[in-house]
């Protein structure tokens, strides 16, 4: 590691971009008391859209143009905003927001098992196929089929559906996106903007309950699509391109604890000892998959499905992002 990716402001943003993406699940249990939760997605979309179209012609870029690249950017906005953004707000209406923390930490189980089916996991290390298994029980023990009732429900299943759609989405925009030259500023607006428009199609179907936009509901719909949507999403390419995706990784292990720390303390929540323990096997399991051998590290960016640095003739060309 070099003296760049130990540098203070390298950790300065990793922790920052873990307290605004842990907070994100306290947020949406906020707005969810005056808001639906489709409401919720295209508040938080829309937002988000509008601050990184800003901070994009402000920078001197602009949204990509092409009918090629936008087909793509739909995809991408589909499953890793639009789809996951209301599976998150509709489950968190019976699922408090430090498990659903937990459950987004998932992600890459899901980004592994995904790549054995597709077989670009091919020579899947003992320990890393051993912590899929693991993380998985996990999420089994949190479930715990075998009991008639219990706290999670279908909820959960709505967020571990938001967790597979981000590893499908990073699949598909590492493969489709990202290091082709397009400044990550333009994509991640792009991006928002595409996923507002998804929305706000759906908003008629279920998104025209009254409003109760008091002061609480307010704040936390602001702070979604301003901090947890249009900051982190950007901050993450900046983290990636800046100090490498080993220190934006590190990101993974924190936000579960922020949003189970952030739910006990502001909402109250309380969790039993078979869910605390589920939590702690899925993150033991979600270690053990983010290890790589010394081939594979240079790899695994790639593995992750996590965006790529523009490529240098990208840089040399593109006005500098603003940090």
């Amino acid at each position: 590691m070099s003296s760049r990716e130990r540098s203070p402001r390298g950790a300065v943003r990793v922790v920052v971009l873990a307290l605004l993406w842990g907070s994100t699940f306290l947020w949406i249990e906020l707005a969810l008391r005056g808001l639906s939760p489709l409401q919720v997605t295209f508040v938080r979309c829309a937002l988000g859209a509008l601050v990184l179209t800003v901070a994009c012609y402000a920078s001197g870029r602009r949204l990509p143009r092409g009918l090629a690249v936008w087909r793509h950017i739909v995809v991408a906005a589909f499953f890793c905003n639009a789809l996951p953004f209301a599976l998150f707000s509709l489950g968190q209406q019976t699922v408090d927001s430090g498990l659903a923390g937990v459950l987004n930490a998932t992600t890459p189980l899901w980004s592994i098992a995904l790549g054995l089916a597709l077989g670009s996991e091919r020579g899947l290390r003992p320990v890393r196929l051993a912590g899929l298994v693991l993380g998985f029980a996990g999420v089994t023990l949190i479930f715990a089929p075998w009991q008639t009732t219990g706290a999670t429900g279908w909820g959960a299943l709505a967020i571990l559906g938001a967790a597979a759609s981000y590893a499908v989405a990073f699949t598909y925009m590492g493969r489709t996106l990202v290091g082709k030259g397009t400044p990550t500023i333009s994509l991640s607006a792009a991006q928002l903007v595409a996923a507002s428009g998804l929305t706000a199609l759906a908003v008629p179907v279920g998104g025209l309950d009254s409003v109760d936009a008091g002061p609480t509901v307010v704040i936390a719909a602001v702070a979604l699509g301003v901090l947890c949507t249009a900051i982190t999403f950007h901050l993450t390419y900046r983290i990636i391109n800046d100090e490498g995706a080993t220190n934006a990784a590190v990101v993974g292990y924190l936000l579960p604890v922020v949003s189970v720390l952030l739910g006990a303390v502001f909402l109250g929540e309380s969790l039993s000892i078979r869910v605390v323990l589920g939590m702690a096997v899925v993150l033991a399991g979600v270690g053990m998959t983010r290890r790589a051998g010394p081939k594979t590290a240079a790899a695994a960016p790639a593995d992750r499905g996590g965006p790529r640095p523009e490529p240098p003739r990208a840089r040399r060309t593109a006005a500098p992002t603003p940090r």
